[in-house]
């Protein structure tokens, strides 16, 4: 298959039935909040399976008119595929596991399907490599935590960040009081399989800022023109729950008994107080302006700015989703915490993006949110 620097808009619609618009994703991590909002606006949609992890899909079929099962996720990009899916008029809804199972490389250059958001954006997620977060946080002025270069270099408490030994995709992260237990923490960790010391070369290093964590979930909208915040939630990650949920004394006893584990399981929904939601507002602006000047167009739809709010009532932020959110399959059915002020009545993400593609056809504007 040819490979495109660039895919415009307008080459990606050709050819599409615009009144005849079905909405896909791979089925992971988010897809069934996406399936459910576009079902609510009226969309068919269609779910990309993977074999031995359609079943779960499969029986959500209220929400899913049709389903494409694959051995792998990555063969999404193989022509059969995509041929499938423009006869479908169909507009992909990237997520997490979009990014990690198919790769930036292919999404770029080989997947011509029109993608809602900005493709070019997704690779930013990753902290190493020069498309990083960090870069998009330092242009918009953001705070974020401070990042060591080396494990020479570390000289307070840090975050050792890197992925786990055997689940790739997930995480080992680690928490070190200083250099010197940093090193000890992390022979351990390897000789109990939870991370590969070689990794440690490559690993992101930053500053342990202690604060009330959130993960605040916007939309930069273009139809209406208005960078929303439609929710905010809260990980639930793996057996740090369930320790945290023990006594002190016992937490104490086991500390040398139990490697705690940061992999995220589940969300939670949280509020947060009032007077800090301009701040909020403050750092998503900012954002989107970064991602327009390093990215164009910059961002489009749903984005996760994941924060602490510090003793100070500082915002620092310490990671990015430039695209939809783990957290937003807690909103199905319920609706969003802040979706009722915009709309007057709850709503998710995934039906906040349907919204925005039924607004888009309707206003000619859907080149605009796609790339």
């Amino acid at each position: 298959m040819e490979l495109k620097s660039r895919f415009e808009p307008r080459e990606l619609l050709k050819g599409y039935n615009l009144q005849s618009i079905s909405i896909s994703a791979i089925a992971s991590h988010s897809a069934l909040d996406v399936f459910d909002g576009a079902k609510d606006e009226g969309f068919k949609t269609i779910a990309v399976c993977e074999k031995g992890r359609e079943k779960t899909y499969l029986r959500f079929d209220r929400v899913i008119d049709y389903t494409i099962i694959l051995n792998k996720f990555s063969e999404v990009v193989e022509p059969n595929i995509i041929s499938d899916l423009r006869s479908r008029n169909t507009i992909f809804i990237p997520n997490r596991s979009f990014a990690v199972y198919v790769g930036y490389d292919a999404i770029e250059s080989k997947f011509n399907i029109p993608i809602f958001g900005n493709r070019y954006l997704l690779r930013y997620e990753e902290r190493t490599g020069d498309k990083n977060y960090y870069k998009l946080l330092d242009e918009a002025g953001i705070k974020r935590p401070k990042t060591f270069t080396s494990i020479e270099e570390v000289d307070r408490p840090v975050i050792v960040k890197l992925p786990h030994a055997k689940k790739r995709v997930e995480r080992g992260f680690f928490i070190a009081i200083d250099r010197d237990q940093l090193f000890k923490k992390a022979r351990l960790l390897a000789d109990r399989g939870v991370i590969r010391y070689e990794d440690l070369s490559k690993a992101s290093i930053e500053e342990l800022v202690i604060g009330a964590h959130f993960n605040v979930n916007y939309f930069n909208s273009i139809a209406r023109r208005r960078l929303e915040i439609l929710s905010i939630d809260r990980r639930i990650q793996s057996n740090l729950d369930g320790f945290l949920r023990l006594t002190a004394d016992i937490q104490l006893e086991l500390k040398d008994y139990v490697d705690v584990e940061m992999i995220e399981v589940g969300h939670v929904p949280v509020t947060i107080r009032e007077s800090l939601l301009e701040k909020l507002f403050i750092a998503g602006e900012k954002f989107v302006e970064a991602t327009k000047k390093i990215e164009p167009p910059g961002i489009i739809g749903p984005f996760t700015l994941q924060l602490l709010v510090t003793k100070d009532l500082e915002i620092v932020v310490y990671d990015v989703s430039p695209r939809i959110g783990g957290g937003t399959n807690a909103y199905m059915g319920i609706g969003s915490q802040y979706s009722k002020l915009y709309f007057g009545k709850p709503i998710s993400m995934g039906r906040r993006i349907a919204i925005e593609v039924k607004e888009c056809l309707e206003f000619k504007c859907l080149e605009e949110v796609i790339t």
